[in-house]
């Protein structure tokens, strides 16, 4: 007798076929992008948190005051701008009233005639009988003195050791100064990092700074909207911020415990824009 071979599982003829309604699979038809075709979200560094006191230094027309009480919660925040109150609303008309109005109506405080390089001689800085967490100047920078680039440099690097100087007067032992410039020369030239170190700082890291963090920030012109000849041109240039900090035997420092977990916090979270550490010590 002739014997009958097994049929295969799934073999024509047989009984056992997979039904019709099912599918291939999805990575039989799309196959996954490989790692090196996903780009990681560059996430912007914040310097500050809302428990901070923060002193804003150079203000043009308050746009960043008020984007970081306004978007980032921050509740203790003094701007400071060089301009007198009346030279600062026609510089920048009608923005820099709005946003002075803003951030009174937020408890906010707002101080004019305020020279970067002197606070720890302005009677109104005085007047507050407080140090802050963190001092931010953005984009400083003396003006048109001169047309000369060696001049133009050393003039902008005796603009920052006085305000170096003047601001370890106003900050508190544990806190940081954040000074953000454009990349490229002339501002390479100024050699930030060697500046503080003379002035008894040093650099904890540099980030890029992302202006989109802060909804409503523009670079404001030093001369403003009307003599300007309109807003600023530049805001797609690349920056970069510096985070500076007193030096200190051992950089053994207490911090506040609200700011200690909020920085921790924050780190956790994970942060991608730090693409230059400066670390040091």
């Amino acid at each position: 007798m002739a014997k009958h071979k097994k049929q295969k599982l799934g073999a024509p003829g047989s009984k056992h076929r997979q039904p019709h309604s099912q599918k291939p699979t999805r990575a039989a038809t799309n196959p996954p992008q490989t790692q090196a075709s996903k780009k990681p979200k560059l996430e912007p560094t914040i310097p500050f948190t809302p428990y901070d006191s923060i002193l804003l230094v150079g203000e043009g027309d308050l746009s960043f005051a008020k984007s970081i009480v306004e978007h980032h919660g921050c509740c203790d925040v003094t701007a400071t701008c060089f301009d007198s109150q009346t030279e600062l609303f026609e510089k920048y008309e009608p923005q820099a009233e709005e946003h002075a109005r803003f951030l009174e109506e937020e408890s906010q405080k707002v101080l004019y005639g305020i020279d970067a390089t002197k606070l720890d001689k302005d009677k109104q800085i005085k007047k507050l009988s407080t140090q802050w967490d963190v001092i931010v100047f953005n984009f400083p920078h003396v003006g048109g003195k001169s047309t000369d680039v060696n001049r133009q440099v050393r003039f902008n690097q005796e603009l920052l050791v006085s305000f170096f100087r003047a601001a370890l007067s106003v900050l508190r032992q544990d806190g940081t100064i954040v000074v953000t410039l454009f990349e490229g020369e002339p501002y390479t030239l100024w050699n930030i990092r060697d500046l503080a170190r003379h002035t008894g700082l040093e650099v904890s890291r540099s980030f890029k700074f992302m202006a989109e963090a802060y909804p409503g920030y523009s670079h404001a012109r030093t001369l403003g909207n009307i003599e300007g000849g309109g807003g600023w041109k530049g805001e797609d240039r690349d920056a970069r911020s510096y985070i500076f900090r007193k030096k200190v035997a051992g950089n053994a420092t207490t911090m506040h415990p609200d700011r200690m977990k909020a920085l921790q916090k924050r780190k956790r979270a994970g942060d991608s824009s730090d693409d230059s550490s400066d670390e040091e010590g």
